[in-house]
């Protein structure tokens, strides 16, 4: 998922579980319609485990915490269960451990969603989902939300009491506004402790873990990278750019394809490139008419591409280590500049490869085209580490031309 989409669940009783390179603490908190809790009842961590419809579940220090939610047990006032994540070591922030939220579903384990928040810097604790009604239907949107004073703030953001020591007993939220802005609840000043308040939360003591790799994500992490070869992406699902802990790629070249649905009919497509930087600032666009941005660092091919990656109609050519630094954000889009739908096209797919070894690293194929004329196909984003993660986007969009991509590609970053 990307920052601010959301999806409908097929399933009402769902498991989100929270993994990063840093153990965490996970909660939810149940909110009613005003964006507030009951009581300190509804929010739900580790020293209180469960409440009406949503559960935490512990990893035991092997695997994800999760929250668990029963849709169908959730009280009918309660508009929405907000998941939250905060690193377990007092003052550390998510720079560089960027956390990774995998819906599924609760029974099987299948993988519905995953969403990893962009951009991350000063934040201590974050919204990463939250799972809310429409109508008669439950839905998850990818939130992204930091706060920069820990889980104390997000739970008195959201209308919890917390006990605090005197010197922070007068400190109120402080969100860190996201790159796609979310708004937070209105900050709520702690009141003064009561029989229903609780002590901010203390992680009880736990036998010492070994240290994670930082490129070796936790157990039923959503986001996965190239150690095992190539990847067949799925849309929404994101591979990280990197083997073995090491940066793998200097220059790729993102190939699309696509085929006429019906013979006899030519489809003029064509595929472009468009560069953001922080706060999705429109940088510069990448397509036939303008072969190259970014000093050099984005290349198009051209139409027809012969020889070498015969198959792919367009090719462009990223060379990572000449992005500038004020680029964080690349998304590759195709539009029918003469109007047809995609409903008549067939086979469209994109595919990153390696362009020192000719090696296809990862593939998306697009199916169930709708009637539009333009499509976001996939974006490659810079995470504060310095790695490059691809996700599969596949979101038609009505455009015919790059500059009419622009827009709906940033709202989708």
């Amino acid at each position: 998922m990307t920052q601010g989409s959301n999806i409908p669940l097929s399933t009402a009783h769902v498991a989100v579980d929270v993994a990063a390179p840093v153990r965490l603490d996970v909660s939810g908190l149940l909110l009613t319609a005003d964006g507030k809790v009951r009581s300190d009842d509804d929010f739900i961590f580790y020293n209180q485990p469960t409440g009406p419809g949503v559960t935490y579940r512990s990893g035991g220090g092997t695997a994800p915490d999760a929250i668990v939610v029963d849709t169908a047990a959730v009280p009918a006032d309660i508009e929405k269960i907000v998941v939250t994540a905060s690193p377990d070591a007092q003052g550390q922030t998510f720079q560089g451990i960027e956390p990774t939220a995998t819906v599924r579903e609760a029974t099987g384990g299948a993988e519905l969603a995953s969403f990893t928040p962009p951009q991350l810097s000063a934040e201590t604790a974050l919204v990463i989902v939250e799972i809310y009604r429409r109508g008669d239907a439950w839905k998850v949107r990818a939130v992204g939300q930091g706060y920069a004073n820990g889980l104390a703030g997000i739970a008195t953001d959201f209308g919890v009491s917390v006990e605090e020591p005197a010197a922070q007993a007068a400190a109120v939220a402080a969100p860190v506004p996201p790159s796609a802005p979310v708004a937070p609840s209105a900050p709520v000043t702690p009141s003064a402790p009561a029989p229903s308040s609780f002590a901010a939360p203390v992680q009880p003591p736990a036998p010492p873990a070994p240290p994670a790799a930082p490129s070796a994500p936790a157990p039923g992490a959503g986001k996965i990278n190239l150690d095992k070869g190539r990847v067949s992406l799925q849309k929404n699902q994101t591979v990280s750019l990197v083997k073995g802990g090491r940066a793998l790629l200097s220059k790729v070249r993102m190939g699309l394809g696509w085929e006429p649905a019906f013979h006899g009919k030519d489809i003029d497509l064509d595929a472009s490139v468009i560069a953001y930087g922080p706060d999705r600032k429109h940088l510069d666009s990448c397509y036939f008419g303008k072969l190259s941005i970014l000093g050099g660092a984005v290349k198009h091919s051209g139409d027809n591409l012969t020889g070498e990656g015969a198959g792919d109609d367009e090719v462009i050519v990223v060379d990572l280590g000449r992005v500038p630094p004020e680029a964080t954000a690349l998304v590759f889009t195709v539009n029918s500049f003469t109007g047809q739908k995609f409903t008549e096209v067939a086979k469209a797919y994109c595919r990153l490869i390696d362009d020192a070894t000719d090696e296809e690293l990862v593939r998306f194929d697009l199916t169930g085209a709708e009637p539009q004329t333009g499509v976001l196909m996939a974006k490659l984003i810079k995470q504060f580490s310095g790695e490059w993660e691809m996700t599969a986007m596949g979101e038609f969009v009505k455009a015919k031309t790059v500059r009419n991509m622009v827009k709906p590609a940033a709202q989708a970053l």
